[in-house]
């Protein structure tokens, strides 16, 4: 039987996300279909390379705001 995975499955196993059932599913179709498993493949660069990036504003950006909110009258 050939099953077809959405791009929302293949995030949802990239992200381990799957139960146990549909995770041996993905994975044994990944072993046949190739162009399956290059998709995927691109999807775990995607993620590695998302993870990679910087999450917090650098100092100089903090330092623009907080210079930018003391422009403000204070509030007592």
């Amino acid at each position: 039987m050939i099953k077809i995975f959405t791009q929302e499955t293949l995030l949802r196993y990239v992200y381990n996300e799957l139960p146990a059932d549909e995770q041996r599913d993905v994975e044994q179709a990944l072993l046949h279909d190739s162009e399956l498993a290059a998709t995927c493949a691109d999807l775990l660069l995607a993620q590695s390379s998302l993870d990679g990036l910087r999450t917090a504003p650098s100092a100089r950006t903090t330092e623009t705001i907080l210079q930018y909110s003391r422009t403000f009258p204070q509030l007592k």
